[in-house]
């Protein structure tokens, strides 16, 4: 059994403004049409603890006595590792968070140019996040029309353009696409979830030559939520650009990033953050059944 206490008000000499504190219940149920008989299994559902929020107490459970194990990934996401050795028809994974999160940071009011940010993305890790992957590519065509939209935009002026147009091109609609649908798919359909938006405006970020990547994790999405208020829904993904430092864009939503918006995992794409992913030796089919619970505490 994996859990996470930490109670603090200050990281990396950071302290947070007042904003929200959040109460995150994920549970996940997957069954099989007859028993598997074993099973190896990855969950990325503890929210960081980052400048912005604080992770005050995190905990993530498999069942009655069954050890789990935590790592951190490449990028920076915990991730809680449990195996069943034995025969089983179904997973039940729990996890449980509490949050204080602060009010989405200003952009500086300096910020490199375009020449500076080009010349920097070249060091270090930037340019992993430069790079198209299969779920984070668009035809050259579609990639053009829009970023010949930007000219003349600095940095950030072009980053908010391009998740604006990716929010007029694709209604949200559940069910239109999949976990493995790519943005070309979901640009062509103009239909999809907060993934696909994030997929797409990631793709046309880098297209424009910022360093982006997919951020997954819980939204509360009642701006106007009083303490007390629940909401159920499942898991939210916005993005990042670099433009001399990090920011966050909600192409779904449009709202700032901010006291509402949980981290949880971040990475190239939705392929390096999934909430559960893992392997099992049984029948092909199983069924997942997902609830998360969004809780504003103070």
């Amino acid at each position: 059994m994996a859990t996470l206490d930490v109670v603090a008000d200050i990281v990396d000499g950071c302290r947070l403004s007042v904003g929200w504190r959040l109460r995150i219940e994920h549970t996940t149920r997957v069954t099989y049409p007859a028993p598997v008989l074993a099973s190896f299994n990855e969950a990325r559902m503890t929210p960081m603890t980052l400048p912005t929020q604080i992770t005050l107490q995190a905990r993530v459970t498999a069942g009655p006595g069954m050890p789990v194990w935590t790592y951190n990934d490449y990028w920076g996401t915990c991730v809680s590792v449990f195996d069943l050795p034995g025969p089983h028809d179904h997973l039940l994974i729990r996890a449980s968070a509490t949050v204080q999160t602060q009010a989405a940071p200003g952009i500086p009011a300096r910020r490199p140019g375009w020449e500076r940010v080009r010349a920097a993305a070249t060091e270090g890790r930037l340019p992993e996040l430069l790079l198209p992957t299969p779920l984070t590519t668009v035809t050259p065509d579609v990639s053009a029309a829009v970023l010949a939209g930007i000219g003349g935009l600095s940095p950030d002026e072009a980053a908010n353009a391009i998740s604006s147009r990716v929010r007029s091109r694709i209604g949200y609609l559940p069910g239109a696409t999949g976990v493995h649908t790519g943005a070309q798919e979901a640009w062509d359909k103009g239909q999809g979830v907060c993934q696909d938006m994030a997929h797409v405006s990631v793709s046309l970020l880098r297209a424009a030559g910022l360093p982006a990547r997919y951020v997954s994790g819980y939204l509360h999405p009642d701006p106007k939520a009083g303490p007390g208020t629940t909401a159920i829904g499942q898991s939210h993904a916005w993005v990042e650009y670099w433009a001399g430092s990090w920011s966050a864009l909600d192409p779904t939503t449009g709202a700032p990033v901010g006291e509402r918006h949980v981290v949880v995992a971040r990475g190239r794409d939705y392929a390096d953050v999934p909430p559960l992913k893992g392997i099992y030796h049984g029948p092909p089919d199983s069924a997942m059944e997902v609830t998360v619970e969004v809780t504003r505490l103070a």
